[in-house]
């Protein structure tokens, strides 16, 4: 049984077009879908509007030398790769390494590029996984906090037990058919003004 992959969206930021060729003539095109930006600024806004999977940084930039961009790429779930010339490589290297971006050195190897895009592809899947398992998280913690917040209140403005207050907003949940999150919201609406 073969299941389908999705193609892994990748945004160059490159003062030139000849990276960009080189990258499209090396990367398949089932695999990689390639766009091209010339500028740290317009990367910026493409990575608010449409954030990729994989963002490569070819060094220097137009605007800036790349690496702040690196930084601020790296808090989203999207693997960072900066290309920098060898001999700054490892200066470049200790500058994003806190931020999980990786370095490589060019020129380069086009199979040290290929399996450096293929980690990057993968470390994507695993971040934007993790992301969705965060935010359920926090859903959920949210949700125990205002039912904690609705129980409290229950047991300070209705003289209730805990034990009581958990079953009045379990019970009013069951009976409207709607989330304890929703009926402790209700409940905090009510008494907490």
């Amino acid at each position: 049984m073969s299941l389908l992959k999705s193609c892994h969206k990748i945004l160059l930021v490159s003062a030139g077009t000849k990276t960009f060729e080189y990258f499209t003539a090396l990367l398949p095109q089932s695999e990689f879908s390639l766009e091209l930006c010339g500028s740290a600024g317009e990367a910026r806004r493409l990575l608010i509007e449409t954030p990729p999977d994989i963002l490569i940084i070819d060094t220097p930039l137009s605007d800036e030398f790349g690496i702040e961009l690196a930084r601020s790429a790296a808090e989203l779930p999207m693997g960072v790769m900066l290309l920098v010339k060898a001999d700054i490589a490892d200066k470049a290297a200790y500058d994003v390494e806190d931020v999980g971006a990786l370095v490589l050195a060019k020129p380069n190897a086009r199979q040290a590029f290929y399996g450096s895009v293929r980690l990057l592809a993968a470390l994507s899947v695993r971040l934007k996984k993790m992301e969705t398992k965060n935010k359920s998280l926090q859903e959920k913690m949210a949700d125990i906090r205002a039912v904690n917040r609705a129980k409290w209140l229950l047991i300070d403005k209705m003289n209730m037990s805990e034990q009581d207050a958990h079953y009045f907003i379990e019970k009013r949940a069951m009976d409207a058919r709607i989330s304890r999150r929703e009926v402790a919201e209700s409940i905090i609406r009510t008494y907490d003004a």
